[in-house]
């Protein structure tokens, strides 16, 4: 269930039911909306008719399919709303400063926590946290498979994703004419139109595996995927940390620098760095992704969730 599932229907296999939830911000309607700063939860404004719906939808779903584990990819309201309604929730892990009363909250409160990552990639936090987590491992829908690019040819690849980033014309030109020598391929939605020669544009790839397997370098943010498919695909990393919040693409990409598999640039920064000289240095390194990935995480989240239903439904 979610607010943006039209956007991902392609994607979903004819299997799996989808609940459409209505959005929680508010709309013109809501002349009486206020929002505080509130004690223990993230985002509760008042009087937002879209918000009364969707806790409505998801109550009554919850009435209606007993003996129901919850699993919460982001929202520790929703965590906390399925609790209170006596549905155990297993709660995704996610990087960044998660230290917060809310979080700390919904992850007492939790029947499990799942990190689709490596233990390795934890950033640094309470030790009960730790001991509460399933760590799949890392995966990503690459298979995992060493890098064959040929260096010499100088070729990068750039990838822009969705959720807000810096990396956008200004930026290509400004990248692309301090390397000269470097051929740039773009990989997302970009509305840029640049004649600078070693710029080449692909738009949006549904599979742009190639692309990376060609290329020595990828740039991209510290978003979960991009990480994961870098590491898949063993690359050298320029991660861009975006603002996001809790900082957490910041804290990733700090881990990742630290374990030597990725350069991490902040997003303030971009256009102080002598990125000719970053390219250089970074292409003369082999990082090691090898035990980040794991080929079975899926299945074993997949037996982590059953395993949890079975315990906490011994007489299902």
């Amino acid at each position: 269930m979610g607010s943006g599932l039209e956007a991902q229907k392609a994607l979903i296999p004819n299997s799996i039911d989808l609940i459409f939830l209505p959005i929680d911000t508010p709309n013109q309607q809501d002349r009486d909306f206020m929002d505080q700063n509130l004690e223990g939860l993230h985002y509760a404004p008042l009087n937002v008719s879209g918000q009364l719906e969707r806790v409505n939808k998801i109550t009554s779903f919850l009435a209606s399919h007993p003996k129901l584990l919850f699993v919460i990819d982001v929202s520790v309201e929703i965590a906390m709303l399925s609790r209170l309604c006596g549905v155990p929730t297993i709660v995704i892990r996610q990087h960044g400063l998660r230290d917060d009363l809310p979080h700390q909250i919904c992850y007492r409160n939790a029947a499990g926590l799942l990190a689709p990552f490596d233990l390795q990639m934890s950033g640094p936090g309470p030790e009960w946290v730790n001991e509460k987590t399933f760590y799949t491992g890392g995966f990503s829908r690459f298979a995992p498979s060493a890098d064959t690019s040929d260096v010499s040819k100088k070729q990068v690849a750039v990838l822009i994703g969705r959720g807000g980033t810096s990396i956008n014309g200004q930026f290509l030109d400004y990248l692309s004419s301090q390397c000269p020598q470097w051929t740039f391929h773009v990989v997302g939605d970009s509305q840029h139109l640049s004649h600078i020669h070693n710029l080449q544009f692909h738009g949006e790839l549904s599979d742009p595996q190639a692309i990376l397997t060609e290329c020595s370098i990828v740039i991209g943010n510290a978003g979960h995927n991009t990480v994961m498919e870098c590491a898949s695909l063993n690359k050298r990393f320029i991660a861009i940390a975006e603002e996001r919040p809790f900082e957490e693409q910041e804290e990733k990409a700090r881990i990742i620098q630290k374990l030597a598999l990725a350069v991490h640039v902040s997003a303030s920064e971009i256009f102080d760095l002598d990125w000719k000289v970053i390219l250089e240095n970074l292409v003369t390194t082999h990082p090691n992704w090898s035990g980040f990935i794991s080929s079975d995480a899926a299945e074993r989240a997949a037996d982590y969730l059953r395993q949890t239903h079975r315990t906490l439904f011994q007489h299902h």
